[in-house]
C-alpha cells in the first residue's frame, strides 16, 4: 500500500507546523557540517514558538511569570510600623532644623530676624506700621489661608448658623483634606467650624455653593472685598484654596487676619483647639490644623495655616504681646516643612517680644540729673 505524506501533523496548527519543518531542515543541514550545538542554539534563539520554556510555575510560555506574594498580618504591621518611625525621625528632623532662630545684621547695624521662609512679616494692625519684614510685597500661592475670607463673606449677609446644608459629591471630590461625606446635612456653624479649625476643603466648597451667590458668584465677591479692603496683591480663585491661583502676599494677609478678627464670630471660631461636629450620621472631633493654639504659651487671637505644593508651608496669626497686651500680625508664608512655619512664627514673635521689653526698660528707667556747671 503506497505511503502519502500529510501537510499537516496531527493536533497541530498551520503556521506552528509549517516553522518545525523549516527548523527541521535547518538541522539536517547543519548536521551534515557537524556544527549541532552552536547553531540548534541559534535556531531556538531566532524561533521561540518552536521550542517553549517551563516557567517557574510549570506552564509552557516565553516569560516567566513570579507566584502572587500572599498576604502577610505580621508582615504589614511591621511595614506600618517601620513607616511610622520615618515619620517621626522625619518631624524631629524638621524641628531640630528650625529650633534655634537666625539673625542678621540690618543696613542700620540692628540684629533683626533672618527667617528660612520665602515671605514673612510683623505688622501693627492698631498703627498699620510694619514692624520687620522679608519679601512681605512678594504675591504668593497662600492655600487654606484663603479660608479666612471665606469665612467673611459668608458672615457678611448675617447666616442662619443652624441651617443644615446637603454635602453633595462635587463637594468632596478630589477635596484632598475633609471629614464630611456625600449625602451628610450639615449646619452652616458647623461648615464654618470645619473650614476654619481644620481646614476642612470639602466644607468650604459647600459654603461657597449653597450661599446666595452660588460658587461663581462667591468667588467674584471675595476679590470685589479684596479690593474694598486694598490689597492690592490679593486674587482668589475658589474658596477653599486648593488652587494655586489663589494669590496674596505677607503684607495683604497680615492686613485681612486683622481685619477678620474684628468678628468675634470669626475670631473665636479660629481660637479653638478642638470641636465637635454632628452630622446628620455621625459625630466628628476635629481638632486645630494650629499647632500653636497645643501648647497654649503664645497668646493667639486669630490664626489660619496654609498648605498646597506652590505655596509651601503658610501660617497667618494674631498674636497679643504680654507687656503691652498689644496685637501684631505674624504672618509666614513658603517655609520649608509644616514644623517651618510655627517656630518662624515663634522666633519672630520672641524677638519682637524681647525688643519690646528692652523698650520699655529704657523708658522706665530713671534719667541722670544734669548738674549746673559753675
Amino acid at each position: 500500500m503506497p505511503m502519502t505524506r500529510s501537510n499537516q501533523l496531527p493536533g497541530g496548527s498551520q503556521p506552528v507546523q509549517q516553522k518545525f519543518r523549516r527548523v527541521s531542515r535547518l538541522c539536517v543541514v547543519v548536521l551534515s557540517f557537524g556544527l549541532v550545538g552552536p547553531a540548534v542554539e541559534r535556531v531556538a534563539a531566532a524561533s521561540p514558538a518552536a521550542t517553549p520554556t517551563l516557567t517557574q510555575t510549570g506552564t509552557k510560555k516565553g516569560v516567566a511569570k513570579a507566584k502572587p506574594r500572599r498576604y502577610s498580618a505580621s508582615a504589614s504591621r511591621s511595614r506600618r510600623a517601620r513607616l511610622a518611625r520615618a515619620r517621626a525621625v522625619a518631624r524631629v528632623r524638621q524641628w531640630r532644623e528650625v529650633a534655634q532662630p537666625r539673625f542678621k545684621m540690618s543696613d542700620s547695624g540692628e540684629w533683626v530676624p533672618d527667617v528660612r521662609a520665602a515671605a514673612a512679616i510683623i505688622y501693627d494692625p492698631e498703627t498699620n506700621e510694619v514692624l520687620w519684614e522679608s519679601n512681605s510685597q512678594d504675591p504668593r500661592s497662600i492655600a487654606s489661608i484663603t479660608k479666612v475670607m471665606t469665612a467673611s463673606v459668608i458672615f457678611e449677609n448675617n447666616p442662619d448658623l443652624t441651617r443644615e446644608v446637603t454635602i453633595e459629591r462635587a463637594d468632596v471630590s478630589h477635596a484632598n483634606h475633609t471629614y464630611v461625606r456625600a449625602g451628610e446635612r450639615v449646619t452652616i456653624d458647623d461648615l464654618l467650624h470645619l473650614t476654619l479649625v481644620a481646614s476642612d476643603n470639602a466644607a468650604a466648597r459647600a459654603l461657597a455653593r449653597t450661599s446666595p451667590l452660588g460658587t461663581s458668584g462667591f468667588v467674584d465677591r471675595m476679590n470685589e472685598k479684596a479690593l474694598e479692603l486694598g490689597l492690592e496683591h490679593t486674587t482668589y480663585a475658589d474658596s477653599s484654596g486648593l488652587l494655586s491661583a489663589n494669590v496674596s502676599s505677607a503684607y495683604d494677609m497680615a492686613r485681612l487676619i486683622a481685619f477678620a478678627s474684628n468678628d468675634e464670630r470669626v475670631s473665636s471660631i479660629m481660637r479653638k483647639a478642638h470641636h465637635t461636629v454632628l452630622t446628620s450620621r455621625r459625630v466628628v472631633n476635629i481638632n486645630s490644623t494650629n499647632q500653636l493654639l497645643a501648647k497654649g504659651d503664645v497668646d493667639v487671637r486669630a490664626g489660619k495655616t496654609g498648605f498646597i505644593t506652590k505655596s509651601g508651608y503658610c501660617l497667618a496669626t494674631l498674636l497679643r504681646l504680654p507687656q503691652t497686651n498689644q496685637q501684631v500680625a505674624v504672618v509666614v508664608l513658603g517655609a520649608r516643612s509644616n514644623a517651618g512655619r510655627f517656630m518662624e512664627t515663634r522666633h519672630l514673635f520672641n524677638w519682637l517680644s524681647g525688643r519690646m521689653q528692652a523698650l520699655n526698660l529704657l523708658s522706665t528707667a530713671p534719667q541722670p540729673v544734669p548738674q549746673s556747671q559753675e
